[in-house]
């Protein structure tokens, strides 16, 4: 492991193996940790790069006020990939981290060679932040379960999540957020090991900040980069709809499903989400 500058904050990078570039970028309450189970297997034909984002585990914390922004963790990425070399890597990304990656294709496609995408939360192609109620009823009306499923998580998740973080109650706001992302079951079976992340990751300024920025359909059209979207069968809903939608935008685009997985897809079922990463890089030239 070394330690990187990356504009203003040292970052820890992993890197094991050699070949081709395997860039895997983390989600919330997680850090570089979630991507143990794939970097031994990746790491036998690829050269795997981890790192923990800025503001998550080992790094510092974010201040009070930090704005928790999801261009600075773009650019951090790019950053991660220059040092590292340059580009163009393949990707990883979940949640969060898919949304990163995303963006990173999107902004900076010369950077990046295909990219996996697991369940990357895209509610802003559909709302804003708070959503106006013109928003609202487009979605309700031009597809229903869609808008259904994006009003539960908003009014169950990310709401009452915000509303506890703002109080400083940070055990109330993760645990709401993380039954709305994982699913209630999903969420009371995580290991003791999983906690350690979550309580080291669990940070206030994402909850408090515009963190996700814009997106548009167009956007999302114009990427390049081969992609695998992965869905965890057992994942609330929402995360299908907002896949689907992405597999229709995306000219270069796979959708596959994992057994016996929710929201951590690649903790949850990593022997056969390893398979698909591997069998769709090795596709890609």
């Amino acid at each position: 492991m070394t330690e990187r500058e990356i504009d203003g904050f040292s970052a820890e990078v992993l890197e094991q193996g050699s070949g081709p570039a395997v860039v895997m970028v983390h989600g919330s309450v997680s850090d570089a940790r979630t991507w143990a189970a794939q970097i031994g297997p990746l790491s036998e034909h690829f050269r795997v790069i981890t790192y923990s984002r800025r503001y998550h585990w080992p790094n510092d914390v974010a201040a009070a006020g930090t704005d928790y922004s999801m261009t600075t963790h773009v650019e951090d990425l790019i950053r991660v990939i220059d040092s590292a070399g340059g580009g163009p890597v393949h990707l990883v990304g979940h949640s969060y981290g898919g949304l990163i990656a995303l963006l990173a294709s999107i902004r900076h496609p010369e950077s990046v060679r295909s990219q996996v995408l697991i369940e990357p939360p895209v509610v802003r192609l559909f709302l804003s932040d708070p959503p106006r109620p013109r928003e609202l009823l487009r979605v309700l009306t031009k597809k229903p379960g869609l808008g259904y499923a994006l009003v539960k998580f908003g009014a169950t998740g990310l709401v009452p999540a915000t509303r506890a973080a703002s109080k400083g109650d940070m055990d109330k706001a993760v645990r709401v957020f993380g039954r709305a992302v994982l699913g209630k079951d999903a969420f009371n079976r995580l290991s003791s090991d999983r906690w350690d992340q979550v309580e080291a990751n669990n940070i206030q300024a994402e909850y408090l900040s515009d963190s996700f920025g814009p997106l548009t359909d167009a956007e999302v059209r114009s990427i390049k980069a081969p992609s695998l979207l992965v869905l965890g069968k057992d994942s609330p809903r929402l995360w299908a709809l907002l896949t689907d939608h992405l597999h229709q935008l995306i000219p270069d685009s796979q959708r596959v499903v994992i057994p016996h997985a929710s929201h951590i897809v690649h903790e949850d079922n990593p022997v056969a989400f390893n398979l698909q990463v591997l069998e769709f890089f090795g596709m890609q030239p």
